[in-house]
């Protein structure tokens, strides 16, 4: 009776052997997924609704200016540029309504990026003085007031024709602390 039990367990253990199969999954392939990138914003940080002014007595002495680094899988070796486009926000009603579309500012070329000794990535001062917004907005001084603003909004172009920006990324890039990459600064104007 012994064996009989000994041997009944050994065929019950082999048929579960044998009637277990594996299905072998095959590894993703890394390569062939999609990749991005986009621009951080590495200071100041982090970047609020009201880190940037404009004086409107100092337009061109005023400025929003930030270190952007490109960061994309080969250490930004696809990035071509960064166009900045500007909207202004007519927020008061005392001298009418000027609220402007989206317009272009200006392009960095991957070029003004130099390669940062840390992290690797390319990284740039960028600079946007009142003036340039006020010109590019087709917009005189006595056309703003305290109050108003401008909207400065920014698109990465990689080599090989795509784009990436606010409206296309992910809440976790535009808003999570480690990517820093909102792809949108708000400039207050001030007295």
């Amino acid at each position: 009776m012994k064996n009989i039990l000994k041997y009944s367990i050994l065929m019950i253990c082999g048929l579960v052997i044998i009637a277990c199969k594996t299905e072998i999954v095959e590894p993703i392939d890394l390569d062939a997924l999609e990749t991005g990138g986009y621009i951080r914003t590495v200071s100041p940080y982090p970047v609020a609704a009201s880190t940037f002014n404009y004086k409107i007595t100092d337009m061109g002495g005023t400025k929003m200016e930030i270190v952007a680094e490109a960061v994309t899988p080969n250490k930004g070796a696809d990035f071509a540029s960064y166009e900045l486009f500007v909207k202004f926000v007519d927020a008061t009603a005392s001298n009418g309504t000027k609220t402007t579309s989206i317009l272009p500012l200006k392009t960095i070329l991957a070029s003004a990026f130099t390669k940062d000794a840390i992290t690797g990535y390319p990284r740039a001062t960028i600079t946007v003085t009142g003036t340039e917004a006020l010109t590019a907005s087709k917009l005189a001084i006595g056309d703003i007031t305290a109050g108003d603003r401008f909207e400065i909004t920014g698109t990465m172009k990689l080599t090989n024709g795509k784009t990436y920006n606010a409206a296309n990324t992910g809440a976790n890039i535009t808003g999570g602390a480690f990517y820093s990459s909102p792809f949108f600064y708000r400039v207050n104007v001030l007295q």
